[in-house]
This record gives C-alpha cells, structure tokens and sequence, in this order.
C-alpha cells in the first residue's frame, strides 16, 4: 500500500469517526451502525428502513404522541 492510499484510508476513517461523533452530539441516531448490529447481533431478524428507524428513534426520544415543550 503506498503513502498516499494509506493517508486516503486514514483521512476517511477520521471524516466517518468525525460524522458518527457530529451525530451523536447533535442526538441524530446512526443508522449504519444499528445496520451493522442488526447483522452482527440478529441475524435473522430483518432491519428497518432508514425511514421506519428515524420515525422510531424521534417516537423514542421524544415520546409517542406526547406533547413536549423544549
């Protein structure tokens, strides 16, 4: 591998640490890391769309049907 694939490698897995981080501090949830652990941890079981898990993960955090106030 030479120099400059290897600075590509790193610099990409910074920019996906730094996106994931972002995320987390802004409360948005990672879709691609419950993908992961869905394959790893339940392997039979099928994953939500992106849509079904970011209704579910706003239901979650801010409750269902409830009204909330900042």
């Amino acid at each position: 591998m030479s120099l400059v694939d290897l600075l590509r490698t790193q610099c990409a897995e910074a920019w996906s640490a730094a996106k994931a981080t972002a995320r987390l501090a802004i409360g948005l949830p990672d879709y691609d890391a419950y993908v992961e652990h869905m394959r790893a941890r339940h392997p039979d079981a099928t994953p939500m769309t992106r849509e079904a898990f970011a209704v579910e993960r706003m239901e979650a955090r801010y409750g269902r049907g409830k009204s909330r106030c900042c």
